[in-house]
């Protein structure tokens, strides 16, 4: 991990400090683990829920509450199972195209 990775997650720790720490958690793991190249967490909640020592009820409850607070978006739906992402802006991500005028 670079010193500009370890800059952000302390910026993302930052910017989290009125969520309760189950909310910290959940946003911390979607900006830590492995993602395709859209950003999605491809795993499914209850490995996540796992891997972070949550019950999978806790988990789904907790990353709700983190959607609804506009830190996760949805990316794509497989079957009846749904991927999230960080949402870009909260991470100062520029997500806009400049537009050209056409020549």
């Amino acid at each position: 991990m670079t010193n500009a990775d370890k800059q952000t997650n302390l910026e993302l720790l930052e910017a989290t400090a009125g969520m309760t720490a189950n909310q910290r958690l959940v946003v911390m793991l979607y900006a830590l683990h492995p993602t395709d190249r859209s950003g999605a967490v491809l795993e499914t909640a209850a490995k996540l829920a796992k891997l972070v020592g949550m019950a999978p009820t806790v988990f789904s409850r907790t990353r709700k509450q983190v959607i609804e607070a506009g830190w996760l978006q949805e990316t794509e739906r497989l079957g009846h199972i749904k991927y999230y992402r960080i949402d870009p802006k909260r991470l100062g991500e520029c997500v806009v195209v400049p537009l050209r005028r056409a020549t």
